[in-house]
């Protein structure tokens, strides 16, 4: 983010009442978390997405071939 899109942010925050400022701090907070988090999520699976891709390649080629078994989900 730019610094004049922080300063553009600061100014719209600060006309707010305190309790309210409070409120956008808790909720920018969240919100900055939860795209750290995507972007955690992102980069493990694209760090893993080939190995994923050769283990179903795998998978196919063993039920196709007979050597699959249902799994038992109890």
């Amino acid at each position: 983010m730019s610094s004049a899109a922080i300063k553009d942010l600061v100014e719209i925050v600060e006309a707010l009442p305190s309790e309210v400022q409070q409120q956008v701090v808790e909720h920018l907070r969240e919100y900055i978390a939860d795209l750290q988090d995507e972007q955690r999520w992102d980069i493990s699976f694209s760090r893993t997405q080939s190995a994923l891709v050769t283990a179903a390649r795998q998978a196919k080629r063993e039920k196709a071939m007979g050597k699959a078994t249902a799994m038992d989900y109890k």
